[in-house]
């Protein structure tokens, strides 16, 4: 039996596509290469024909999408001769950029809401080592203050507006792309901070490109990272659709929202750093924004968890949400090929998967008769 060759992460899959040099140290924790999954139930249970896949990014290595990103942030910081890497965070940007920190040898600082940070992700960064200081106040009141003491420390900012992040999380349209075959039809996404939405479209745009499919003019997003720097692309591309919580939806507003609250903790978040970038993804796939209330989140994870076997966060199940919502109403027709990003495993916020259960829970003596009794009892 031929033995596969290691997988190594995503840096050493696409370095031709990336901003790296042969010698440039590569800061790994085997990322990407997560399972595109074919929904098979429910699909029949709206009662319509679509192809429903979900791009599993909770298999990080460290439960999230923010991974690929970390992984060149971290390492480019670590070529430009970084000793520490700053960030703020509603969770799992913090237990990524902790991790990564903790693989180079250098310190990890991270700005995260005093209180509301869900407890499996706050875990995460302490154990990898990092300086956790909480500040009473916001994600977006934390981000402001990164920026500001990035001035006046000698620390790199690996938040989304850190290029570099961008650069690796466009690598999931990559394999998307190379497992279908082609581009889906429609691309969902749950929109935060709008650093992933855009990082996709820069990937699907690339992958375009390198088959071929471009016209020549100024690349929208890359900023002179890409290789494919000279070409603005038209071709196999999605329409990219990001969905917000009701909550938190400074999309859907047309404004920044200073107070924003949410079940959704992930993207609970009023002042998007890739608020033009995210504008601009829109028009140029045809896409739109939308919105979910916390209990159409919350039903949607609980059903992909019940329906097939697949557990991500409340944050991650915003994408299933809003591209269930729009295809029962028929603004996504039948026929179409649909991806939804999950972008964080539901490990990541355990209380809120358990307060929102109803699987049942019983109490027996330890004997056989009372095992068959509760399994009768509670056959479907």
């Amino acid at each position: 039996m031929p033995f596969r060759s290691r997988y190594t992460g995503l840096i050493e899959a696409y370095r031709d596509r990336l901003p790296v040099n042969d010698d440039t140290r590569i800061i790994s924790l085997g990322e990407g290469n997560t399972p595109l999954i074919k929904l098979s139930n429910i699909p029949a249970h709206l009662g319509k024909k679509v192809d429903i896949y979900v791009k599993y990014e909770g298999l990080n290595p460290t439960g999230s999408f923010k991974d690929r990103g970390m992984t060149m942030a971290v390492t480019k910081a670590v070529e430009e001769g970084s000793e520490a890497i700053i960030c703020a965070s509603t969770g799992n940007t913090s237990a990524a950029a902790a991790a990564y920190a903790a693989r180079a040898g250098i310190t990890a600082f991270v700005l995260i809401p005093d209180g509301k940070i869900a407890l499996g992700k706050l875990a995460q960064a302490m154990m990898h080592g990092a300086v956790v200081i909480q500040i009473k106040g916001n994600f977006d009141d934390g981000m402001r203050l990164v920026k500001e003491v990035a001035d006046h420390a000698p620390v790199t900012i690996v938040n989304s507006i850190n290029p570099y992040r961008l650069q690796g999380q466009k690598t999931a349209a990559f394999e998307i792309m190379e497992e279908l075959g082609r581009a889906p039809d429609y691309h969902c996404l749950p929109v935060g901070n709008a650093g992933n939405i855009t990082a996709h479209w820069i990937g699907y745009c690339e992958y375009s490109s390198a088959s071929g499919d471009h016209v020549t003019g100024a690349c929208t997003f890359c900023d002179g990272h890409c290789r494919y720097a000279d070409g603005a692309i038209v071709g196999n591309r999605p329409r990219m659709l990001g969905y917000q919580a009701a909550g938190s939806a400074p999309f859907m507003r047309g404004e920044m929202v200073d107070n924003p609250d949410t079940v959704a903790t992930a993207i609970r978040i009023g002042h998007p750093q890739s608020w033009d970038m995210a504008w601009k993804v829109k028009e140029e796939s045809g896409g739109w924004f939308d919105e979910c209330t916390d209990e159409v989140i919350l039903a949607a994870q609980k059903l992909l968890a019940e329906k097939e076997g697949i557990f991500c966060e409340p944050a991650s199940a915003t994408s299933l949400a809003g591209a269930m919502m729009d295809i029962q109403s028929g603004k996504i027709p039948e026929g179409s090929s649909i991806v939804c990003t999950l972008t964080g495993h539901g490990l990541k916020d355990p209380d809120a998967a358990i307060k929102q259960s109803t699987s049942p829970m019983v109490t027996i003596d330890a004997d056989l008769e009372s095992v068959k009794r509760a399994i009768l009892d509670n056959m479907s």
